[in-house]
């Protein structure tokens, strides 16, 4: 590959992140999305259940927090940018509890709509012995009432009016199903709103024309059928994707190694990590929101990767999804 072809982008001065986050601050990000509740149930082994060759776990405390699209817009809270959400959730003690989580924090316009009859999506994860132990899944699957479909596009369409970029965060229950992430899309088009997507499943057909798509290495091979180990591989792997569905831009999650984006003239800009990783679980869901508020803000491609990279390795230090980012690490590195 030429290297000319291949950028790696320098970590963020201080004064570009304190001007990154005095930008992003200034826009607004509508959120579109599966949201689900994120269960954490602390404690304690001491001995083997009696009954099975089971750990017995002392129950010691219990976090809930919003997971899916709904840590997008956690993290996009603790950016401090104004963000709205849409999601659908069903008329269950989860989908109550959720309300509750979304509408109590700052910066965040929620509407959630109700689905009668419908379960909304838990996930409860044991942790003991410092790792966990077992995770337990309530959910359902299927695309929402096609009436309930209406009614969410005709928000998003007017909440695309007063925010700056759309993210649609698809974690594959139904909301963005039957045709809604493309509509979506050619909504975003319409009104010269850039659209983020954080895809799903194996058929990204459906989300052509988006301004950015953002899988992980991994999703991008299975995609494409190619191999994305080296720099070489990973660009010709994202421009066969981007020209075969329309989209502007590819950025690729690659763990520890860092953000890699690849935009239409097939160069890829590489944002390392700027500092090891420790558990990335829900740090893709904070690459997404701050990726799409710093493009949202202006920003090129590279220097919103280049923050993307550092507000990712910040969520990266803490362990668990529950934890998303430090609004005050990162501002505190703004301020020098």
């Amino acid at each position: 590959m030429d290297r000319a072809q291949v950028q790696t982008i320098p970590q963020p001065a201080p004064s570009d992140l304190r001007d990154a986050l005095a930008r992003m601050r200034g826009r607004g990000v509508l959120v579109v999305g599966d949201v689900l509740l994120d269960r954490y149930v602390y404690g304690t082994v001491g001995r083997i259940s009696t009954e099975a060759p089971i750990p017995v776990l002392r129950v010691e405390r219990e976090v809930a927090l919003p997971g899916g699209a709904g840590n997008v817009v956690r993290c996009l809270s603790a950016l401090g940018v104004a963000t709205a959400f849409i999601s659908v959730v069903g008329d269950d003690q989860t989908g109550s509890d959720l309300t509750g989580l979304i509408g109590g924090q700052q910066n965040v316009e929620p509407w959630l709509l109700v689905q009668g009859g419908r379960q909304t999506t838990l996930k409860t994860r044991f942790v003991g012995l410092g790792q966990h132990l077992l995770r337990a899944d309530w959910e359902v699957a299927a695309p929402i009432h096609p009436k309930l479909a209406e009614r969410l596009l005709r928000i998003a369409e007017d909440a695309m009016g007063m925010t700056h970029v759309t993210v649609l965060s698809d974690y594959g229950k139904g909301v963005l199903a039957e045709g809604v992430a493309g509509r979506l899309i050619a909504a975003g088009r319409a009104r010269g709103r850039p659209v983020v997507v954080f895809p799903r499943g194996t058929n990204y057909g459906r989300y052509a024309g988006a301004d950015v798509i953002v899988p992980s290495a991994a999703e991008l091979a299975r995609e494409t059928g190619q191999d994305v180990a080296s720099d070489a591989q990973l660009r010709d792997a994202a421009s066969r994707l981007r020209d075969r569905h329309g989209f502007g831009a590819v950025v690729t999650l690659r763990g520890g190694q860092g953000l890699s984006g690849t935009d239409a003239a097939g160069t890829v800009f590489h944002a390392v990590p700027h500092s090891a990783e420790f558990d990335v679980t829900g740090a893709a869901d904070c690459a997404v929101g701050t990726l799409a508020a710093a493009l949202g803000a202006g920003m090129k491609l590279d220097a919103a990767l280049a923050v993307t990279a550092h507000a990712t390795s910040l969520a990266c230090l803490h362990a668990g999804a529950a934890h998303a980012i430090d609004l005050d690490q990162l501002a505190m590195a703004g301020r020098g």
